[in-house]
């Protein structure tokens, strides 16, 4: 009897592959935009493969939705605005859902390849930690990205995207949430996330139901 793959396994897969490909990349920048828009869809489906495997629920914890694995985009503290993004989960273990990566709350992700480092490019909050930032995750110091645009049929001008325990995309922030799936906010139809560079600009999409991302 053959053994067949399961959607999960083959997910796992798919991301290891992402992950790896980024890493991998040649150390001489020929197309910037394009490695940095590489490494961002890398660190999406990285997103959805925690939000997949963690699955937040709690029956003792009425907020427990207000926890879901998300990215999101913030500028670098006391950097002139440099752009950065964080991969982080909010576990209220100062007692507050505030929507930000804390490091004191242990929300950020530990570094897929580097345990001494946080999935992060720098926050407001990510300062004078044991642990370091990952400057490629500061788009505009390793890739001379300006800006960053989301648009969409409902994600326009959100500065995050989440995810569920079945992978699909909901954008803006949780903590106004009063249940586990607001009305609205699930992503409908594609999501556009467009780098900006002196080079010119690229799209990442994801999709909705799936939450695929990749390069158009």
């Amino acid at each position: 009897m053959k053994k067949a793959f399961t959607m999960l396994e083959l997910v796992f897969v798919i991301v290891g592959i992402g992950i790896i490909s980024a890493t991998v990349l040649p150390s001489t920048k020929t197309n910037p935009l394009a490695e940095a828009a590489t490494q961002l869809v890398s660190h999406i489906r990285y997103t959805q493969h925690l939000a997949m495997v963690d699955d937040k629920f709690n029956s003792s914890d009425n907020e427990w939705y207000k926890k879901r694995w998300q990215l999101i985009f913030q500028p670098v503290k006391d950097s002139g605005g440099e752009i950065a993004y964080s991969i982080f989960s909010d576990n209220n273990l100062s007692g507050n859902y505030d929507g930000k990566p804390t490091v004191s709350d242990n929300e950020i992700a530990e570094h897929i390849l580097d345990k001494s480092k946080y999935m992060s490019g720098g926050t407001h909050s990510l300062i004078n930690t044991s642990k370091k930032v990952d400057k490629k995750m500061n788009l505009t110091y390793s890739y001379g990205i300006e800006s960053y645009e989301i648009k969409g049929n409902n994600c326009n001008n959100s500065t995050r995207i989440v995810f569920d325990y079945l992978g699909r995309p909901i954008y803006k922030t949780l903590t106004s949430y009063n249940q586990s799936y607001k009305n609205n906010r699930l992503i409908e139809g594609e999501c556009n996330i467009t780098l900006k560079s002196s080079e010119g600009s690229i799209t990442i999409t994801i999709n909705s139901e799936t939450g695929y991302s990749y390069i158009r």
